[in-house]
């Protein structure tokens, strides 16, 4: 739960670094459709998101666990402010969408994350 409420989610209790640095496993690795990232390119991923939709939220809807596999279905939601993957915001529109992840634990850190967001939905919200 500390990748969404305290990594994922703006907070002022922390920032997503301290969180990923103790959570994710040195071998990280995030699989998307197309891309991969590793610990310090999601790290620095967040970082960004975090100034650039300063209200983010993550917020898990469902949890299912099989064995070291946890599959999360969460809401994500925020008000970007600036280039939003080449779409220009300026805080007046807000996006609230879905995402899948499959988290694979291994010794009590997270190794591998599968992750899938409705970005497509985002922007069609974003342009409304």
């Amino acid at each position: 739960m500390a990748f969404y409420e305290k990594a994922l989610t703006v907070n002022t209790e922390t920032r997503p670094e301290p969180v990923l640095a103790a959570i994710l496993a040195d071998n990280f690795v995030s699989k998307g459709s197309v891309e991969s990232k590793t610990k310090e390119q999601l790290t620095g991923q967040l970082g960004f998101f975090w100034k650039l939709i300063p209200d983010l939220k993550w917020v898990p809807q469902e949890v299912l666990n099989d064995g070291n596999k946890y599959i999360v279905r969460s809401l994500a939601s925020g008000t970007p402010n600036g280039d939003f993957m080449g779409l220009p915001t300026d805080g007046t529109k807000s996006f609230k969408i879905m995402t899948i992840d499959i988290h694979t634990i291994v010794d009590g850190k997270v190794q591998e994350v599968h992750h899938l967001e409705d970005w497509g939905t985002a922007m069609k919200q974003l342009k409304s």
